[in-house]
């Protein structure tokens, strides 16, 4: 699988690329060399909360666990199975979608409109 890698990088990030969902597929899996900054999956997108969470929940694993956070810190433990880690995920970008008044120093916060011009 290694040397796959290295002597036909193409084909083989390309076969490891159909296992993800696509948005809308890429022209070329590779293009530029590899050493001199090459560019992947050129005209593809995907969305890595959707091939994270959605995928899952939708196969039938939602009541799987997906994740464990156990803080030292805070002596805590909390347990997300995939469809409550996609909910919890819906309700955040839900609030950064929700136009806000922020008080305090201008220029020091970022608006979601803002987001997409980066």
């Amino acid at each position: 699988m290694y040397r796959r890698s290295l002597q036909d990088p193409e084909g083989f990030w390309g076969d490891a690329a159909r296992a993800l969902r696509w948005r809308k597929p890429w022209e070329r899996v590779l293009t530029g060399r590899i050493r001199n900054g090459p560019r992947w999956f050129e005209g593809g997108e995907l969305n890595t909360c959707e091939n994270a969470l959605d995928v899952h929940v939708e196969s039938g694993r939602a009541e799987q666990l997906a994740l464990v956070w156990d803080s030292a810190v805070t002596n805590q433990t909390m347990k997300y199975t995939y469809r409550e880690l996609l909910q919890e995920t819906a309700r955040f970008a839900g609030a950064l979608l929700r136009p806000r008044r922020y008080e305090g120093r201008p220029g020091r916060h970022l608006h979601a409109d803002e987001s997409r011009r980066r």
